[in-house]
């Protein structure tokens, strides 16, 4: 068996587990067509309303039987990170205090089953909520894929209370910045496409990425050995959120043409503490940052399939080998 068509079997289990411990109202929620690529492809990070079946309106059990279903779908380290980035909305409701039109709350996450869940069919699942959005698509047990992949913090550095010091996204942020801090002078003025960072991400939620984020800043073909290096360390950053087995498949794919058709752009203030942006783009993948909002202490950062995104390509090819 591969290590894709292990996991989509654990997914399978997991998601076939949490379905039987549910009752019908609850399964009605969670449980939608894969057809409505609509919803299917519907994906945010903000604080809104969702499809789906959140963690509060489970009991303890169905909690558990939930992140275990999640806890397929990310890596131990990822895992801690959706951990952490879940316990900052009781920071931010202690910060902001009552009176929001959506809770700050680190059980209003969602799961959505998409399609007749199984070994060898074609299915799919999403856990999402305020900074996390994981969408996994399976097809016919035996691959998948697990873009687009969001993580965010806010704070992005915990300044006060009993987490003070905590900072969810700490490799995206501190290595992005190491690599600008090792170009030389005309390789950062290449590298840097901007003086201002753009407020967001520029891909947002987009279902196909487009003309948002264009090709843009040095390429690792232009960077020295060590740079590239450090260019790899931080893609593995994004990658390595995956399943440990699924992120080694996906690395593999990316090396070596893939990595040396890398660039590297970043926007904004280059010292510490300013509002930044950068983003790593290949023909196939983008990594994309942002730290600009509450006073540069609010990361966005997502990794796209430029190809596979919510399983295009997978689903694409599945419908020429099967018709």
């Amino acid at each position: 068996m591969t290590a894709a068509a292990d996991t989509a079997r654990r997914m399978a289990d997991a998601a076939q587990a949490l379905l039987e411990a549910l009752d019908d109202t609850q399964r009605s929620k969670i449980h939608l067509d894969f057809a409505d690529v609509g919803e299917r492809t519907n994906w945010h990070y903000v604080p809104r309303a969702r499809a789906g079946l959140p963690l509060q309106q489970m009991n303890e059990r169905q909690r558990q039987l939930a992140l275990a279903l999640v806890a397929t779908g990310l890596s131990a380290g990822a895992r801690q990170k959706a951990q952490t980035i879940m316990s900052l909305e009781s920071v931010l409701a202690g910060i902001e205090g009552p009176g929001r039109s959506h809770a700050r709350d680190p059980e209003l996450y969602y799961v959505t089953l998409f399609g007749a869940v199984g070994a060898d069919t074609v299915w799919g699942w999403r856990f999402e909520g305020h900074h996390i959005s994981l969408n996994n698509t399976i097809v016919a047990g035996t691959e998948l894929s697990a873009a687009p992949l969001f993580f965010g913090s806010n704070p992005a550095h915990v300044r006060h209370g009993e987490q003070q010091g905590l900072r969810a996204l700490k490799e995206e942020e501190d290595l992005g910045r190491e690599l600008l801090m090792q170009l030389d002078g005309e390789q950062r003025r290449i590298a840097i496409i901007g003086t201002d960072a753009p407020g967001d991400i520029l891909t947002t939620n987009v279902v196909h990425v487009g003309d948002e984020a264009p090709p843009a800043g040095l390429t690792a073909a232009a960077m020295t050995v060590g740079q590239r290096q450090l260019l790899e360390r931080l893609v593995r950053v994004y990658v390595e959120r995956l399943p440990e087995a699924v992120a080694q498949i996906e690395l593999a794919r990316l090396q070596p043409a893939q990595m040396l058709a890398a660039s590297f752009a970043w926007a904004g203030a280059e010292e510490r503490g300013g509002p930044h942006y950068y983003r790593v783009q290949s023909t196939t993948f983008l990594a994309e940052y942002d730290n600009t909002q509450n006073d540069a202490n609010h990361i966005h950062a997502v990794w796209r399939d430029l190809t596979n995104d919510f399983g295009h390509d997978l689903l694409r090819q599945h419908c020429q080998q099967s018709h």
